[in-house]
């Protein structure tokens, strides 16, 4: 882009979900914040490491992976980039503005596999589990292209439980959100990532309750995992 003005122009045509500093003073205005690196629990130095970031949106993960000196970056997505009202024009502008090497794919979760995307030394699986109407599924596809790590972060209701449950939302239930479907506790997710063929699964961090979601129970919040093939 020649000019700054350029960039606030492109900024103005977009939808934004992420809220993204492009330099120069200026800030995309997205409404979420995003995790930062030390709260995945990731290293600050990424360098020769490759990294796949499954849904992507706006690229907040994919460009703060590419800030730590990642050997490679890819940024995938599909619902969003097909169906949000901008598509994938955020992170078009973004990966533009910021002189990113990152590469994109648009490609579904259920389609990710060594063939068609490769295998990656970090997996980033981020809000993106409770959207999917087979999460078991998915998890047995993202074990295939994960060479070293896999960092999931989803909303869980249930959290009382100590046995593994899951709510189901089959309406608009939480959040006003009929893509919602799922709410894991985190001894599900567990489950969910041991049964697939993970070895090496922990818990990171759960908080409660999730100011994410409006909704009344306070069982619900967010939580970190790590898992290794």
């Amino acid at each position: 882009m020649s000019s700054q003005m350029d960039v606030r122009n492109e900024i103005e045509q977009v939808k934004w979900f992420h809220r993204l500093d492009l330099g120069n003073g200026i800030v995309t205005p997205g409404l979420y914040q995003g995790l930062t690196l030390d709260q995945l629990q990731l290293p600050h130095d990424l360098s020769g490491q490759t990294v796949l970031d499954i849904g992507a949106w706006d690229g907040h993960y994919s460009f703060m992976v590419e800030r730590a000196g990642a050997q490679r970056v890819l940024a995938t997505d599909r619902y969003v980039w097909e169906n949000w009202a901008t598509g994938k024009r955020g992170f078009e502008v973004a990966r533009a503005a910021l002189n990113s090497q990152i590469e994109d794919q648009t490609i579904d979760v259920m389609d990710l596999s060594p063939e068609t995307v490769g295998v990656f030394d970090i997996v980033l699986f981020l809000g993106v589990l409770y959207h999917l109407r087979y999460p078991a599924l998915a998890i047995d596809r993202l074990l295939k292209v994960t060479g070293k790590l896999m960092v999931l972060e989803t909303h869980v209701d249930l959290t009382s439980l100590d046995r593994p449950a899951a709510a189901f939302y089959p309406g608009n239930e939480l959040g006003n959100d009929a893509t919602n479907w799922w709410g894991p506790n985190p001894a599900c997710v567990e489950g969910l990532l041991r049964t697939a063929g993970f070895t090496d699964v922990k818990t990171i961090s759960v908080w409660l309750p999730n100011k994410g979601f409006p909704g009344p129970s306070s069982e619900q919040g967010r939580a970190i995992f790590h898992a290794r093939p």
